[in-house]
């Protein structure tokens, strides 16, 4: 009764942004003009399908690249520039290493050694997870890194806890490793994708430069911890384990392979150590990876057999990628991201010396901004609006920046942010059951801890 109840939202919503497109498409504002018209038209009816899931993603950014190519409204270069991206070869590196843990035991061989920490409950378990995940946030520059490295494990782990396939408890570790591996990060400067971007467009744009410590200090308190531990609670609550599901009984498969494990380990060790240095030695954290697939994959030296590799990379997922990445572009080229921004900032109430209203205002801005261009994208669409924000609300231009932070580390649906995608592509587990975390999670960050948030930088004498 609820999956026909679900299946029936769906499609109205669905209904609802197929007649809305058609309506723009047909009856385009002047605001945007006819070419502007029939872009917004082809975004909301990507958004809606990647939202919906009503068919694969990978079909839904097809039918983007398509529809903008066809008709005649962005060149091919900027429309494919998604695979030309890190993040994409990030994540098929993270295929490889991923495959190379699981095909030599290592995955089991790990779980094996920190079960006994983990296993005792299954709220231990999941705590666990996540407090690991949010260590390695310090360590590890990428999400698809930390994915790769902690769903093997906690998958090995959930063999172990005897949680089968589409059971309470394995779908609970995939979505506390999901989300763990991805949205604390948010709050550490370097750790990944959408933190740099705007770092790196405010330092192009205004000439302003982050500090590690402050950005950390700000974020970390609230957005770090506070929506950690409520991330777990939601994760205990939605996703229980069943009485029947005995945690530590069942007995692990024996580790093979010990020489392919010892390949791997080393591999995996220089890895880190590059992505731990980055700072040091500049090489982007995708090139890293993509050294180590070159070494797992190599004749005689690696471990990841060519069937083993074909069926280890996702190539739908990475299509859905490449359309997210692509979806910012053209959203960015097209100008749609600027006047999206333009129109909310002149519905929203902004004055100087309301600083709840503008807090909160500018929070809502960015986190709309992230639905419709997707979280990587948003830095690179409001911070060229900082100027006018910074007036508007009497804010000085480094407050501006900082609540874009707030606003696009609130991800209401997956598809908005491609590691979590990832992650649930690595667990087995079904993409759906993480909306089921990501929505009240996103309800929860907005209704409560932005005003927890608020009073937190106040106390820190930013508003």
């Amino acid at each position: 009764m609820v999956t026909s109840q679900a299946f029936t939202i769906r499609h109205a919503v669905l209904a609802a942004v197929l007649l809305l497109a058609a309506i723009i498409a047909l009856w385009s504002p002047a605001a945007l003009g006819p070419s502007g018209g029939i872009t917004l038209a082809i975004v909301l009816v990507t958004l809606g399908l990647w939202a919906t899931a009503l068919v694969p993603g990978y079909f839904a950014s097809l039918l983007l690249f398509a529809s903008v190519l066809i008709a005649g409204l962005q060149p091919a270069p900027l429309v494919f520039s998604g695979f030309a991206s890190a993040a994409v070869w990030l994540i098929i590196s993270g295929f490889v290493i991923g495959a190379a843990v699981s095909a030599t035991g290592l995955d089991g061989r790990l779980a094996g050694f920190i079960a006994p920490l983990l296993t005792r409950s299954y709220p231990r378990l999941i705590g666990g997870l996540m407090l690991a995940c949010m260590i390695l946030g310090f360590l590890m520059p990428s999400s698809v890194g930390r994915a790769v490295v902690m769903v093997p494990i906690g998958m090995a782990l959930a063999d172990r806890c005897g949680f089968g396939k589409g059971s309470n408890g394995r779908i609970g570790i995939a979505a506390i490793l999901a989300i763990g591996c991805n949205m604390p990060s948010f709050a550490i400067l370097p750790a990944n994708i959408p933190n740099m971007v705007l770092a790196g467009s405010a330092e192009t744009i205004l000439g302003i430069h982050f500090t590690y410590t402050d950005y950390l200090l700000l974020h970390y308190p609230v957005l770090g911890i506070v929506k950690s531990v409520l991330t777990v609670a939601l994760v205990l609550a939605l996703f229980p384990a069943k009485v029947g599901e005995p945690l530590g009984t069942t007995a692990a498969a024996a580790a093979t392979g010990k020489a392919g494990q010892g390949k791997v380990i080393a591999i995996l060790l220089l890895t880190l150590a590059f992505w731990m240095t980055d700072s040091l030695h500049g090489i982007n954290a995708a090139w890293v990876g993509l050294g180590a697939a070159v070494l797992l994959l190599a004749p005689r030296i690696g471990v990841v057999s060519p069937p083993a590799f074909r069926q280890s990379v996702d190539f739908g997922l990475l299509l859905f990628v490449a359309g997210a990445l692509a979806l910012g572009a053209v959203v960015g080229a097209s100008g749609l991201g600027s006047k999206l921004g333009a129109f909310l900032t002149s519905v929203l109430p902004l004055a100087p010396g309301h600083d709840a209203a503008n807090f909160f205002s500018l929070t809502f801005l960015s986190f709309v901004t992230g639905m419709f261009t997707t979280v990587p994208s948003a830095p690179a669409v409001l911070t060229p609006m900082t100027g006018d924000l910074a007036a508007l609300t009497g804010y000085g231009a480094m407050t501006v920046l900082m609540t874009q932070v707030v606003g696009f580390s609130t991800v209401l649906f997956p598809y908005q942010v491609g590691p979590l995608v990832v992650a649930m592509q690595l667990s087995g587990e079904k993409l759906d059951h993480l909306v089921r975390v990501t929505v009240p999670l996103a309800l929860i960050t907005l209704v409560l801890l932005v005003p927890i948030d608020f009073l937190w930088w106040k106390l820190l004498g930013w508003l």
